[in-house]
């Protein structure tokens, strides 16, 4: 182990005693909806300059003051559905942060934007840098900035703790340590000063690109989970990439990351939180919606090749439904796991008989551009032989549904299936998608991906 046996009895007394803090706070009802506090800030043009405020953090983390400037953008009086925060500094070599932005907006529809603000903390210390970076973003991102969808903060150096001489976790550098430690400061400003601008928050690097309407594709997933509790969803499995929180625990993560700011890394931390409010399964959505695209790290330059091989430009859409299947499930791999996009699949017992079906009952009528259909794990319980149909109409027929109106859209190979421009085949709404076996087998089946892409008119319905 990379840490000490002493270091690491101290970290886990000073997180079970937070534990008790944070779980104390979880259970504490709310009884008024989110509103935005008021935060101390002050807007700054990019011809203006960056003196130091001479106010500093109060000495109590617990009582967590962020003073953070405002420097361009506007805030507007009515919550957004969400925040897209982000933390950049200067860089020893190429900087993203641009691209970054380039590919959230342009990734992103107009209607889609309108429900959505990008928070940026420029958190280098480096005021020169700080006025450069922000006239180029003023310069290329005017329209943004006017609309209220895009905002620029900077908090002052004096409003850090102490960075140097820290503990040296894990074994560490010093300047390691200085550095993890600043990024999780970082992020305590970013998430305190994003707290109630949306119901909801997400957490990116100034280095990924993002996929096609991964907006809507959150919010499909958040909409999913119902009144399911959650604390952390994962749109991406690298580091704090992708990660989604409810803008209404932004302030007790501000303060849970200024208070261990020094003791372990931010995604270490986000982990830890994830688990003291009693979320102790990962949720993870596939395909991830972010890639990472910097080749150089922002600590000392250093080589990064780190990429998401679950990332995919153009997610499919999946609209809410309901799935049905006659084939005997095991133990807690329900039907809904194969159409879920989480990590999880369906797992259907022997025999698999001539006839047995896999239905998704769509809640509205659907215009299909795409099907994927994906089963078997580790080349075993794979789906031998089976048609792919889609139906107009679906019938309740005592327990059971029936798709019906049906045309085929092909067969699976090898227990895969892929059909693009399904608008070719059937140009007409659907209200159901089905797999039907086409022969007995005596191997269980396992069904662990399917996805479904519509036209951009029916996915903005979803909205």
């Amino acid at each position: 182990m990379r840490c000490h046996f002493k270091t690491t009895i101290q970290m886990v007394v000073s997180l079970v005693l937070f534990a008790s803090v944070i779980i104390f706070i979880s259970r504490t009802p709310h009884t008024e909806p989110m509103k935005p506090r008021p935060i101390q800030y002050r807007v700054i043009s990019a011809n203006s300059s960056l003196e130091p405020c001479s106010q500093g953090t109060n000495n109590n983390p617990l009582y967590f003051n962020s003073l953070v400037h405002l420097l361009a953008g506007t805030i507007l009086g009515e919550q957004r559905f969400l925040t897209v925060g982000l933390s950049s500094v200067k860089r020893k070599k190429e900087n993203y942060l641009l691209k970054t932005l380039t590919s959230i907006f342009t990734q992103s529809s107009e209607e889609e934007l309108s429900q959505m603000v990008v928070v940026v903390l420029l958190a280098d210390f480096d005021l020169v840098w700080v006025q450069e970076t922000l006239r180029n973003i003023e310069k290329q991102f005017s329209i943004r900035l006017n609309k209220g969808q895009l905002l620029v903060i900077h908090a002052d150096k004096e409003a850090y703790p102490q960075l140097s001489g820290l503990k040296r976790n894990f074994n560490d550098a010093p300047d390691r340590v200085t550095f993890r430690s600043k990024q999780n400061v970082d992020y305590a400003f970013l998430v305190d000063f994003s707290a109630g601008l949306s119901e909801y928050y997400i957490m990116l690097e100034d280095d990924v690109s993002c996929s096609k309407g991964f907006f809507t594709s959150i919010h499909v997933h958040i909409t999913s989970q119902g009144s399911t509790p959650w604390v952390t969803l994962e749109f991406s499995k690298l580091g704090y990439i992708g990660k989604a929180y409810h803008s209404s625990d932004l302030r007790r993560l501000a303060q849970f990351l200024f208070l261990f700011y020094q003791e372990m890394p931010c995604d270490f931390l986000l982990s830890h939180f994830r688990t003291l409010l009693m979320q102790d399964k990962t949720i993870r959505f596939r395909p991830s919606l972010f890639q990472h695209m910097g080749s150089y790290s922002s600590f000392q330059g250093t080589h990064n090749g780190l990429k998401d091989e679950d990332f995919q430009q153009d997610p499919a859409d999946n609209p809410p439904a309901d799935i049905f299947t006659d084939i005997d499930v095991f133990e807690k791999h329900n039907p809904e796991e194969a159409y879920g996009q989480g990590m999880d699949y369906f797992w259907g017992k022997a025999p698999i008989i001539k006839g047995n079906y896999f239905l998704i009952s769509f809640h509205k009528t659907v215009a299909l551009s795409r099907v994927l259909v994906q089963t078997g794990l580790d080349r075993k319980d794979i789906l031998m032989s089976a048609d792919v149909e889609v139906g107009e109409n679906v019938l309740r027929i005592g327990s059971g549904v029936e798709c019906t109106g049906t045309h085929v859209l092909g067969s699976l190979k090898e227990g895969q299936f892929e059909q693009a421009n399904v608008e070719q085949i059937i140009n007409k709404p659907v209200l159901c998608l089905q797999i039907r076996v086409t022969s007995e087998q005596s191997n269980w089946v396992i069904i662990r991906n399917i996805q479904v892409w519509t036209s951009k008119e029916t996915t903005q319905k979803l909205l």
